[in-house]
């Protein structure tokens, strides 16, 4: 997780707005090593006592619906890199290559699913992504590289650091489906109103980095969990 020198990050990457943030998460270094640690020993943890809930979730899914337990998705994280997500399925298989992003009483989402989605159960697959060190707890979203490839330089700063499975973004926007309900192209109102109001919120928490507002941002994610 440690943020590489300027001379080794991807090209792409390499502008006068993503220099700045790099200036500034370079000299944090060392809590970004405790960072990671910390999402090693916690997904560990969490892995091992969450197994029985994974085992009901897994017999239920497949009980519902035909398909895989888990939904792979591409997504892209630290330096543009891609890899494939892990997420609870929660839609019909013949309907998961449609829009990218999924609105309010989708019909392509499984019964099951809804139940799943209402209480985030999917997102805590990605535990195994944090685990195997594609993703850390905390961080920006990870976005599918068509969504990527509309990034502007600024917002190409939050490829400094692995993508997260929850963020202050994401707590913001935690009803981001209810947003895209009523859009006429659910990926045009995604990509001009909705990423940018969330790419405010990730970029300001680089900007603020510290690992202790990670932990914070963490329990706050949790309170709105339990909220709904």
């Amino acid at each position: 997780m440690l943020i590489k020198k300027w001379k080794k990050i991807p090209e792409e990457m390499k502008n006068d707005a993503v220099y700045q943030y790099w200036l500034m998460l370079r000299k944090k270094n060392f809590s970004l090593f405790w960072k990671r640690v910390f999402d090693i020993v916690v997904s560990l943890l969490m892995l091992i006592l969450l197994s029985p809930l994974y085992l009901i979730l897994a017999i239920a899914i497949k009980c519902d619906s035909k398909g895989p337990v888990f939904y792979r998705q591409e997504r892209v994280t630290q330096y543009g890199c891609r890899f494939r997500i892990h997420k609870f399925r929660t839609m019909y298989v013949h309907d998961e290559t449609g829009n990218d992003v999924t609105v309010a009483n989708d019909d392509r989402i499984t019964r099951l699913g809804r139940k799943i989605r209402h209480l985030r159960l999917d997102e805590t697959a990605q535990i195994f992504d944090v685990f195997l060190g594609s993703m850390t707890f905390v961080g920006t979203r990870p976005e599918v590289p068509k969504y990527v490839e509309q990034y502007t330089d600024e917002m190409k700063a939050t490829l400094l650091l692995p993508a997260g499975v929850t963020s202050l973004a994401s707590i913001k926007y935690k009803d981001e489906d209810k947003l895209l309900e009523n859009a006429e192209n659910t990926d045009e109102t995604y990509v001009n109103e909705v990423l940018p109001g969330k790419m405010e919120y990730n970029l300001r928490a680089l900007r603020k980095y510290g690992f202790w507002r990670d932990i914070g941002t963490m329990f706050q994610t949790v309170g709105a969990v339990l909220k709904r």
